[in-house]
């Protein structure tokens, strides 16, 4: 007599998610079975990324909902939720030089007490995992000395420390050259044959998720456009219509899978942007005060970028929904001088400045100080509602750094609507200057 059929590693149910006023996702319905390697492509912008930190039970969905191995997602604690999902992101903040087996070691958190420390069993753990990954002899050295392709593999090892049946990979080979790009895309498959790992990886690649996949799924605009096999998804008219791209359908002669070989971008009128001037406006914020403004700013036609925000953050979220650069940080941690220097390189690459209402304390406080030494040369706009001082959690210190502001030169503003105002004055009249 046989049970009831297994529950799916992982079932999505009319998922639908929204920043602010904006679809991220749309009624998303989806059944992975355990064991399956599945590729989630799809241009920027069209919810890959969302969809992931919906299954991670980082952001709770306005309807429908998510389920691992036949639990809600957010019903679990935190701990049973990292013992059955292992999480690999586009980009980790690592700020400390630890070995690169104590990093490894950090993946069996899940499992420890609360003063535990690391068992024979998890040593010895990290050590063949290392292995798997190819980074035996690099055990003992600390993980910033590692390359790029180096350190992607190393926080793929963190995950796989782990043990968990399902493992994500959102933009696991960004920034990885071919060689890498195929190197890590074969161990995780090698993973998913040999373990029964269920595996969803956003690729940007096409090609490269026909090559490994035993599925792809196609989001555009937070919606599912495509679902199958490679061979059932690839076509000339899936490059055309979701991205825009002509391009021919081939054949790889040893394989056998399809692949695409993109030749020209097919022309779509752009709409014009209302600004007179546009970009890049640097938006400061956090706590999901910037949200509203980066969206709105976006339909205006300015070109943006922003910073620092805290990686999870909801105004981490928007500026990588509408693709703003940002400098992060990892949640909840103050901001380090890796973070900091990016935003001042921001800073300095921009037109106009913007400093949100956001909530200031002891750990972003470095936001509002880091905009001082541009504020004489570059026009800069505060958005006073509500006060700085109903939302200064430093002691003070907001307060001060934001009468500097000031003292400097930057112009306060009511709302969004009297900042776009003052924005389009101010720039078309630098604009029109010889």
């Amino acid at each position: 007599m046989t049970g009831p059929p297994a529950a799916p590693a992982l079932k999505l149910r009319d998922l639908t998610v929204h920043y602010g006023d904006r679809p991220a996702l749309l009624e998303v319905n989806l059944d992975v079975p355990a064991g399956q390697f599945l590729a989630l492509t799809g241009p920027n912008g069209s919810g890959k990324t969302t969809l992931i930190r919906s299954v991670l039970g980082f952001l709770a969905p306005e309807q429908g909902a998510v389920e691992v191995f036949g639990r809600p997602v957010r019903s679990l604690a935190i701990r049973d939720r990292a013992r059955q999902i292992a999480w690999v992101p586009q980009e980790e903040s690592l700020r400390d030089d630890v070995p690169l087996r104590d990093y490894v070691l950090y993946g069996r958190f899940p499992y420890r007490g609360r003063l535990e420390g690391d068992s024979p069993d998890d040593r010895r753990l990290a050590d063949r995992i290392l292995s798997d990954v190819g980074l035996q002899d690099r055990a003992s050295d600390g993980i910033l000395s590692l390359s790029g392709g180096e350190r992607q593999r190393a926080v793929l090892a963190r995950a796989l420390a782990q043990e968990t049946p399902l493992l994500l990979l959102d933009e696991p080979t960004a920034h990885l050259d071919i060689s890498h790009q195929l190197d890590l895309l074969e161990r995780v498959r090698t993973l998913c044959r040999s373990h029964g790992v269920t595996v969803v990886a956003a690729l940007h690649d096409l090609n490269l998720a026909a090559r490994f996949a035993d599925r792809i799924v196609v989001l555009s605009r937070g919606r599912r456009v495509a679902d199958g096999t490679p061979s059932e998804v690839l076509s000339e008219d899936l490059l055309a219509r979701v991205w825009g791209v002509a391009a021919d359908l081939e054949q790889d002669r040893r394989t056998g899978l399809p692949y695409l070989v993109p030749h020209q971008l097919i022309a779509t009128p752009r709409p014009k942007p209302s600004s007179a001037f546009v970009g890049p406006v640097h938006v400061v914020g956090g706590g999901g005060a910037a949200a509203p403004f980066l969206r709105r700013l976006a339909e205006e036609g300015y070109g943006l970028t922003a910073g620092t925000l805290h990686l999870l953050d909801s105004d981490a979220e928007a500026a990588e929904a509408l693709g703003v650069p940002s400098a992060i940080e990892g949640p909840f941690a103050p901001l380090g001088p890796a973070a900091r220097e990016r935003n001042r390189s921001l800073l300095t690459e921009a037109r106009a400045i913007v400093v949100c209402p956001f909530a200031v304390g002891p750990s972003n406080l470095a936001n509002l100080e880091d905009v001082l030494p541009f504020v004489r040369r570059t026009p800069t706009f505060l958005v006073s509602q509500p006060p700085i001082g109903a939302r200064d959690f430093s002691a003070g210190a907001a307060e001060s750094a934001y009468r500097g502001l000031l003292e400097a030169g930057a112009v306060e503003v009511d709302d969004l609507g009297s900042l776009l105002a003052a924005l389009h004055e101010r720039l078309t009249i630098l604009s029109a200057a010889p």
